[in-house]
């Protein structure tokens, strides 16, 4: 019984530290993805995430990305077009590709679906963001 208390808590010990560091590397993905929102993506989905009414999707308190994490990794890495619904409303506009790297992918991603209402405590990664190939 001992043993196996003690290897309990050298296991509770260590999921502790691997969360604890998943939640610094998240918050500082968070911090360099706020610099990429600022450079790339502020002037069509506003400071504030609300985006412009039936013109670009909100990305506040959106059911979109909450519901279409790699549809919405997607359209980061390549652009999107095509009708989409947000928040119950259809949006059919089109968005370029940003240029950006995988890892600033990721990291907007993190920005944005940790903000303005949203929340997503499990992180994406470079290697989430390499794995998404454009759809054909």
């Amino acid at each position: 019984m001992k043993k196996l208390l003690s290897t309990l808590c050298i296991t509770i010990g260590f999921a502790g530290i691997v969360n604890a560091q998943q939640t610094e590397a998240l918050k500082e993905s968070i911090k360099r993805g706020a610099e990429i929102y600022s450079d790339f993506c502020v002037t069509c989905h506003q400071p504030n995430g609300e985006g412009v009414p039936k013109v670009y999707p909100p990305l506040s308190k959106s059911d979109f990305l909450k519901k279409n994490r790699e549809k919405s990794i997607r359209a980061i890495k390549y652009g999107l077009s095509g009708l989409i619904t947000v928040n119950g409303i259809k949006y059919n506009s089109n968005m370029s590709p940003m240029g950006l790297s995988d890892d600033e992918v990721a990291d907007v991603m993190n920005y944005i679906t940790n903000n303005w209402g949203n929340k997503n405590e499990k992180i994406v990664t470079e290697a989430e963001v390499a794995k998404i190939k454009k759809e054909e």
